[in-house]
C-alpha cells in the first residue's frame, strides 16, 4: 500500500479541521446535511450522467489503485532484461521460452513469445505498441474520472450557494435567521472544494504519476526485447536501457546486472 495518499488525506483534513479551531469557529458549525447532499449528490449525479454505469463504477473503484505501490520497478525490470539477453546471447533465442514461464509480467512475457516464435521487429514493435496505447487509454478514462470530479464539486458547491442565498434573500424580514442561512449557503462552496481538491485532484494526480512510469517500464521493456531479437551486445543494451533512469539511479543499476557479459 502507498501509505502517502492515506497520509495526505489525512493531513488536508486535519489542516481545515485546525483551521477552523483557531479561529475561534465550532467544527458542528461547519457541519450541514444539506450542503452535503447538494455537493455529493450532485457531483455524483453528474458523474453518472457523464459515464456509463459500469464506467462509473469502475471509476469509483479505480480509488483503490491511488493506494498501490507500483508493482514494477525500473531498476529491477532493467535488471531482468539484462539477464535475459546473456541467455539469449548464449543459448539463442528459442531459449528465452523457457524463461518466459518465470516472469510475472504478462507484457514482457507476450513480448518474449513474441520474438521466440521468429515475428518480425516491425511487427513485434506494432504490437507491443498497440497494447501500451490500449493500456494507457484505459488509465487515461481513470484520471479523468477523478478530473471530472474535481471540476463538478466546486460547481455543485456554487449551486448550493445560491441556493441558499436565494432562499436568505427571500426572508429578510428575519432578520435573526440572515446571519446562520448565510453561513450555510457558503459551507457548500466549502464542501465542493473540499471534494475537488482534497480528493479529486489529488488522486488524479497520483494515477498519472503511477501511469507515466507503467508506460516508462513498458517502453523500457519494448526496446529491450526489441535489442535482444537484434541480437544486440547486453553491455550495450544495458547502456540504452539506463538511459531511461536518473543519473543517480544507473551505478544501482550497474551492480544489480553485474555489468552484463560482453559474450
Amino acid at each position: 500500500m502507498d501509505i502517502a495518499t492515506i497520509i495526505g488525506l489525512v493531513i488536508g483534513l486535519i489542516c481545515v479541521g485546525l483551521g477552523i479551531v483557531s479561529v475561534g469557529g465550532a467544527v458542528g458549525s461547519f457541519l450541514d446535511l444539506a450542503s452535503f447532499i447538494i455537493v455529493i449528490g450532485g457531483t455524483f449525479g453528474s458523474l453518472i450522467t457523464t459515464n456509463t454505469l459500469p464506467d462509473f463504477i469502475s471509476g469509483l473503484k479505480s480509488f483503490k489503485l491511488a493506494l498501490q505501490m507500483p508493482e514494477a520497478d525500473i531498476k529491477s525490470i532493467i535488471t531482468k532484461i539484462i539477464e535475459l539477453s546473456n541467455v539469449a546471447r548464449k543459448e539463442g533465442l528459442l531459449s528465452l521460452e523457457e524463461a518466459a514461464t518465470d516472469l510475472n509480467d504478462p507484457f514482457l512475457k507476450k513480448g518474449i513469445l513474441l520474438i521466440v516464435d521468429g515475428t518480425d521487429p516491425d511487427l513485434v514493435r506494432g504490437i507491443m505498441e498497440t497494447e501500451l496505447i490500449s493500456i494507457e487509454g484505459r488509465h487515461k478514462k481513470k484520471i479523468t474520472y477523478w478530473e471530472t470530479l474535481s471540476l463538478y464539486g466546486p460547481a455543485w458547491g456554487m449551486i448550493g450557494t445560491l441556493i441558499g442565498l436565494i432562499v436568505a434573500l427571500g426572508n429578510l424580514d428575519d432578520v435573526a435567521a440572515l446571519g446562520p442561512t448565510l453561513a450555510a449557503c457558503f459551507i457548500t462552496t466549502l464542501y465542493g472544494s473540499l471534494l475537488a481538491n482534497v480528493l479529486g485532484t489529488p488522486v488524479a494526480g497520483k494515477l498519472k504519476i503511477q501511469n507515466e512510469r507503467e508506460m516508462m517500464v513498458k517502453e523500457i521493456m519494448i526496446e529491450g526485447l526489441l535489442s535482444i531479437q537484434a541480437g544486440e551486445n547486453p553491455r550495450v543494451i544495458e547502456e540504452k536501457l539506463k538511459s531511461f533512469l536518473a543519473p543517480g539511479d544507473r551505478a544501482d543499476t550497474q551492480e544489480e546486472s553485474g555489468g552484463g557479459e560482453d559474450g
